[in-house]
């Protein structure tokens, strides 16, 4: 098992990129690594983390505005080699549609909650560990 993992927590409010690492703890579940967060509040900086390489999973917001987390999921998809999994942070279960038309590999509803997000980051950080491995 890897030291840490790095998550990309891309949103333009700092209480939910806070909410992000509250939710994760230092350790989303006891057979994934603890994790980094890596924090960006503009498209810019996330596709300067990307392109940097050692991102894990990405966290993206979609209520985040100018650019939603939704429009920057399917950008990254299209043109990041071996794009991390992307959790989608989605405004209501409605909602959920549109996460699949930007190929995320899975979405939570604002606000977070705690246990619902670990484990599917958990899911989304073992996945990504077995195509590493």
């Amino acid at each position: 098992m890897q030291a840490t993992a790095t998550v990309l927590v891309y949103s333009d409010d700092a209480n939910i990129r806070e909410q992000v690492r509250l939710a994760a703890g230092r350790r989303p579940a006891a057979d994934v690594p603890p994790v980094e967060f890596l924090e960006c509040a503009t498209l810019p900086a996330v596709l300067a983390a990307l392109d940097a390489g050692g991102v894990d999973v990405c966290v993206l917001d979609g209520e985040t505005a100018p650019v939603g987390g939704m429009g920057v999921c399917r950008q990254i998809k299209d043109e990041i080699f071996r794009c991390p999994p992307v959790l989608l942070l989605i405004g209501r279960p409605q909602d959920a549609w549109l996460a699949t038309w930007s190929r995320a590999e899975a979405a939570v509803t604002l606000p977070v909650e705690p246990v619902e997000f670990a484990d599917a980051l958990a899911a989304l950080l073992r996945q990504r560990l077995a195509v590493e491995a």
